[in-house]
């Protein structure tokens, strides 16, 4: 039976008229139509369906829509808000620095897994600012890609880890002062 059941997604509350044991993946894209989330497996196997529930990812097509009551949920449309909030800036960037450097590597091919792929790294950066790769290989064990991309993609968060981590500005920083000279 449906209830009106108020959550919190990318800094917004929204009241949704669902029943409490709808998944969570179901009233993002039908009812407040994120696209970010997909449908993948329907079982937590695949990761497409990934979103951060008060920072730490999980899968919302097993999640009940009542068990974020009271949580904040971020989706990959309000990632660059959240890692505002997260370095304190005081303005969003168009783009979270994993999803820019997930187009820069070229890390999606068919566009499956890049929600999960996407969010899992997020999550990792703000954890571990600076990862291994045995580490980032570790945290993204359990997202599938039918493509096969998994080497562009670690690429990509070793990318987005320097630029996060001021590395990769640091360095462009560096190379701009040389070239004027």
């Amino acid at each position: 039976m449906a209830a009106e059941i108020k959550i919190r997604v990318n800094e917004q509350v929204h009241s949704v008229s669902a029943a409490p044991d709808t998944p969570l993946l179901y009233v993002l894209s039908n009812d407040l139509q994120l696209q970010g989330p997909r449908f993948g497996c329907g079982l937590a196997q695949c990761g497409s369906c990934s979103v951060l529930v008060d920072g730490a990812e999980m899968r919302s097509c097993v999640i009940p829509v009542s068990a974020v009551v009271g949580k904040s949920v971020t989706t990959l449309e309000g990632l660059p808000a959240w890692y505002a909030k997260q370095k304190k800036l005081a303005k969003a960037p168009a783009l979270h620095p994993v999803q820019q450097a997930f187009i820069d590597e070229q890390a999606v091919q068919c566009g499956y897994c890049f929600n999960g792929m996407i969010i899992q790294a997020a999550e990792l950066l703000s954890k571990t600012p600076r990862p291994t790769e045995a580490q980032i290989r570790s945290a993204m064990n359990g997202h599938l890609c039918r493509c096969g991309a998994y080497p562009r993609v670690i690429k990509a968060i070793k990318r987005a880890a320097r630029i996060t981590s001021g590395v990769l500005h640091a360095a462009n920083d560096e190379a701009k002062a040389e070239v004027a000279r």
